[in-house]
């Protein structure tokens, strides 16, 4: 029981990285991805960030339908999955406010 909450965490987190890599190669625009140099620091094609978002998206759909048989009426799978999602969001949210000249808090 308790791996069903783990991969509804970890999926909610992967479809929250999916999210700005998508809108970014999809608006044209270059934006870091493991795969830059430096990896996460450097910026990648706005190719390589659909594909790279897609990908995610694919991760947290298997995450979260095909393991952690996600259903949104039973409160602990999305507690879990918003909960990855939030924390996966702050991370992103203080590394690339640094990136950006932001100041992380």
């Amino acid at each position: 029981m308790y791996w069903t909450w783990i991969a509804n965490f970890l999926g909610g987190a992967f479809l929250v990285n999916a999210v700005p890599h998508f809108v970014n190669g999809i608006s044209g625009r270059p934006f870091p991805t493991p795969f830059a140099k430096p990896p996460g620091r450097g910026d990648s094609s706005p190719v390589v960030n659909v594909l790279w978002g897609s990908f995610n998206a694919v991760v947290a759909w298997v995450l979260l339908v095909l393991v952690g048989q996600f259903a949104f009426h039973r409160v602990a799978d999305a507690v879990a999955a918003a909960a990855g999602g939030v924390v996966l969001a702050i991370l992103l949210a203080r590394a690339f406010g640094a990136r950006h000249g932001g100041q992380p808090s």
